[in-house]
């Protein structure tokens, strides 16, 4: 504390010079610095948790952090100080700041204050990265004291390659492990350790998210418990909401090709980005510019199929032909075909969670025609709230060389 050092040496030398009251007036002028750095500080935090306890939280620590620790020690400080400096009571050689026993009791403490605020900036201020807290399984491991909840949620906040969260990675460890348990005890007071209770959320502000909500269940049992619950709800919900497509999918009739097929699949696919794909191997991902009649789009090595007006479930057939199959476009909405070239051999769709169809390339490498026909597309269109499965899609591949496309049926475009 370069303050502390400022008045003490000023007191001594003005002292000595024998004008002990200008070493006076500096002491206090540096003990009124420090009271108005660390008081205001200190009074808002107490007014804040008056009003609620979980505010303490909202300053990123509460009572118990290193950080308000040392606004306290600043206060004392400021105290000896003032002490220090006071005018003497004790006769004695003009300019001489009291007796030697007074000066000792004060400067004792005083020393004390500087050299826990110095040592505890030291040891509280450390910022462990996620080498030194072996993240990813392969750092140097250097952190020591820390138990493997503990490292776990630190690595949590500074592992940026995984999850992060920047505005937490300069705070150090210690100051970061408070903030995570007082964010815990706020979760349980407030909300049975849900991270998601209003009290808990307004605490954590502009910070939640995901990634912390995750961490903070590494450092708390409760938190762990209620997330897991959460999860396990979450994903009933989910295993619910796809039943009921597989079920509406179930309920649509079969198609019943005119020709026989080598291959006819049925498939419940998803999607969350409109579209359901198909690529060779070397194409994979690879964008296609634009869908003829907004349906269904090709490029070499790479297939793009209307499927949702955003996301959802569509019901599809695929059908694979050794020629072409017959045109039919009685019950459908739109029917369009378009040329398609496949370098490997194998054209499987996949669908937005990964899933993929059979292989409906029959003749291996080469050029074939993409026949799609879509029904429930205008349905979706006027109404979100149809069933999820309403869209259903029959897709027939065959041989062939032509490459214009050709559309056989566009009901949707008037």
């Amino acid at each position: 504390m370069p303050l502390i050092v400022l008045a003490w040496g000023s007191r001594s030398l003005s002292g000595r010079a024998g004008h002990p009251r200008i070493g006076r007036i500096l002491g206090r002028l540096a003990a009124l610095v420090m009271i108005v750095r660390y008081l205001p500080s200190l009074l808002l935090l107490m007014i804040d948790r008056s009003v609620d306890p979980g505010c303490a939280v909202l300053w990123g620590l509460g009572l118990t952090s290193w950080g308000v620790t040392k606004d306290l020690c600043g206060l004392v400080a400021a105290i000896l100080v003032l002490l220090a400096v006071r005018a003497s009571r004790t006769p004695g050689t003009p300019g001489t700041p009291g007796n030697g026993l007074a000066r000792t009791a004060i400067a004792v403490p005083l020393v004390v204050v500087v050299l826990l605020g110095v040592g505890g900036d030291a040891a509280r201020g450390k910022v462990s990265d996620a080498s030194a807290l072996d993240c990813a399984g392969f750092g140097d491991g250097t952190v020591s004291g820390l138990d493997k909840s503990e490292k776990e949620f630190l690595c949590r906040i500074r592992d940026d390659y995984r999850w992060g969260i920047s505005a937490l990675e300069d705070m150090p460890d210690r100051d970061l492990l408070a903030y995570g348990r007082g964010l815990c005890d706020l979760a349980v007071r407030h909300g049975g350790g849900d991270v998601d209770a209003p009290a808990v959320a307004e605490a954590i502000g502009e910070l939640h998210s995901h990634s912390l909500a995750g961490a903070l269940s590494l450092l708390c049992p409760k938190v762990a418990e209620v997330q897991q619950e959460k999860g396990r709800r979450a994903q009933e919900e989910s295993d619910a909401y796809f039943a009921a497509a597989e079920r509406s999918c179930a309920a649509h009739p079969r198609h019943r090709p005119r020709i026989t097929p080598v291959r006819q699949v049925r498939e419940t696919v998803w999607t969350e980005f409109w579209e359901i794909h198909a690529w060779d191997e070397e194409n994979e991902g690879a964008e296609v510019d634009g869908r003829v009649a907004d349906l269904v789009g090709s490029e070499p090595g790479a297939l793009a199929i209307w499927a949702a007006d955003e996301i959802g479930h569509a019901c599809v057939t695929g059908e694979s032909y050794r020629r072409r199959p017959p045109v039919e476009t009685r019950g459908w909405e739109q029917v369009v075909e378009v040329g398609y070239r496949s370098g490997d051999g194998v054209l499987s769709i996949v669908d937005g969670e990964g899933g993929r169809l059979p292989d409906l390339a029959a003749g291996g490498p080469g050029d074939y025609r993409v026949r799609v026909h879509v029904r429930g597309r205008e349905a979706v269109r006027e109404n979100f709230d149809v069933p999820d499965g309403t869209v259903q899609l029959l897709i027939m591949v065959f041989p062939g060389k032509e490459r214009e496309p050709r559309i056989y049926r566009d009901s949707l475009s008037s």
